[in-house]
């Protein structure tokens, strides 16, 4: 793996296929799962109007920044141009799962440690670009909080025709809900017998207390066939199967 910088600006050069994301050797069912929840997502942010979205989840393991990566791939496969932001600034996770350096990402641009452009990866696939997490810092709802994060993301969403965010779980801190103000709502995602029924109200209550909205839910690691919107990956049992629910 090796970073090129052209003209201050950092483009991810892939040598090693990322594990878990959509690639063009992923199967035909998954890629046409995650249409399915890219419609969806399209039209919940139309009617927001807003073009920027969180992805959380109510604990770690869930699933959420795979689901997040494969989301934001599958929107950058319309032609549209797609920033995703790693905000999970206590255990970030996007870089390992693209196969990119971070080095220098959010954390820093906030600090004023670095410029966007410079942390910025641009094209690690075509109309993707990806700001990491950077350097773990000691207080990131503070960061998360702060004037300076706002303009960053205020700017990107008029310079990206959508942003997403991958946030920490709901139920592990509190950094995730920061965000209320600069993004359309949250989609959480529900692993099949991880995710519980209360961890769904809990996360709801969480999200409708702090005056925000569940867009909808992606549904993950499902073993039976889904009804409705969704698909098994192999068409039998014990293989995952994502599904996105949608509402307003």
């Amino acid at each position: 793996m090796k970073l090129i910088n052209t003209g201050g600006k950092k483009k991810a050069e892939v040598n090693e296929k990322p594990k878990f994301v959509l690639s063009s050797d992923s199967k035909f069912a998954i890629v046409e799962g995650y249409k399915i929840a890219r419609t969806n997502l399209v039209f919940s942010l139309t009617a927001q109007k807003s073009n920027c979205v969180a992805i959380t989840s109510w604990s770690k393991g869930e699933g959420k920044s795979t689901a997040t990566v494969n989301l934001a791939i599958s929107f950058a496969k319309m032609g549209k141009k797609v920033l995703l932001i790693d905000t999970d600034l206590r255990r970030p996770n996007l870089h390992n799962l693209l196969k990119i350096s971070n080095e220098s990402g959010a954390s820093d641009v906030i600090g004023g440690f670095n410029d966007f452009s410079s942390a910025v990866h641009r094209e690690v696939i075509p109309n993707l670009d990806v700001l990491t997490s950077g350097a773990i810092p000691p207080n990131p709802s503070e960061l998360l909080g702060s004037a300076p994060f706002t303009e960053l993301v205020e700017q990107c969403k008029q310079d990206y025709e959508y942003v997403i965010m991958d946030t920490p779980p709901l139920g592990v801190v509190a950094d995730t809900l920061l965000l209320k103000d600069l993004v359309a709502g949250y989609v959480l995602v529900v692993r099949e017998k991880v995710t519980t029924h209360g961890d769904i109200e809990r996360a709801l209550q969480n999200v409708k207390l702090a005056d925000s909205k569940v867009l909808g839910f992606l549904k993950v690691g499902c073993t039976l066939r889904s009804k409705g919107y969704g698909y098994n990956k192999y068409g039998r049992r014990n293989n995952y199967n994502y599904d996105y629910y949608y509402k307003y």
